[in-house]
């Protein structure tokens, strides 16, 4: 049965691909719950979509912890109502070359970008399974699909979120709950123009000669989470403006 009232997690949503996506699915209705370690961006994103008229609550968490995403989302159903919706997005995404990277490296990315997933699907999927609906949307990366040098252990991390999108969908497609992925392609948001990469000369190698808006990820996870896609799951949605073609 669709909920009254949707409720969406967002992870990572500080700035950025989060705080586009918190955005846009705010405007299609759904009352949000921005995740973030950044307690001053969430919450500065969760003003602006108040601003906007839509119902929003900011929490500091960090999405790889048990405890303190099961604190955030007591607080979320406290707030809003069970979930109904959940965006993994928050990632760690540094650049370096294969040598540098160390174990400990390793394990803390992967703990972000893997494990993260896997705790805030375990502590969302019980409400949408007692409602009959669901939508869980994970924020892979184009890097999974074509690879990218100095992101080894980050296009790794996101195969796997691909891989659990995979088999998540197959566990519940029976149960009204749809599990899809969106890997992004060279979007222009504030980490890609904080890391090394050229951005305007990368830009201009790819098919569009452009880069991405947050705002075309956003469509993307919003369109996943409506109920227009009631019939598509296990998917992954490239939004990548042709860097890379399924």
């Amino acid at each position: 049965m669709i909920p009254e009232r949707k409720v969406a997690i967002v992870t990572g949503a500080a700035r950025g691909l989060g705080r586009a996506i918190a955005f846009k699915l705010a405007q299609d209705g759904a009352m949000v719950s921005a995740w973030d370690l950044n307690r001053e961006g969430v919450e500065e994103t969760a003003q602006l979509i108040r601003d906007a008229g839509g119902e929003a609550i900011g929490l500091q968490c960090n999405s790889s912890k048990a405890d303190q995403i099961a604190a955030a989302v007591a607080e979320t159903r406290r707030a809003l109502g069970p979930v109904s919706i959940l965006v993994n997005n928050a990632a760690l995404s540094p650049f370096l070359r294969f040598e540098d990277i160390t174990e400990d490296i390793w394990d803390d990315l992967m703990a972000v970008n893997m494990k993260g997933p896997f705790l805030c699907c375990k502590a969302a999927i019980p409400d949408m399974v007692a409602q009959g609906w669901g939508r869980i949307v994970n924020i892979s990366s184009s890097s999974a699909q074509a690879g990218s040098p100095l992101h080894a252990h980050y296009a790794a991390s996101k195969g796997g979120v691909i891989g659990f999108t995979k088999g998540l969908a197959l566990e519940y497609a029976d149960r009204g709950i749809t599990v899809n992925n969106v890997p992004p392609g060279f979007v222009n948001t504030e980490g890609l123009r904080e890391s090394p990469v050229d951005v305007d000369g990368f830009a201009d190698k790819t098919p569009m000669k452009r880069s991405g808006r947050p705002e075309n990820i956003a469509a993307a996870v919003a369109f996943l989470a409506s109920d227009d896609a009631d019939y598509i799951t296990g998917h992954t949605l490239s939004v990548n403006g042709g860097r890379y073609m399924n």
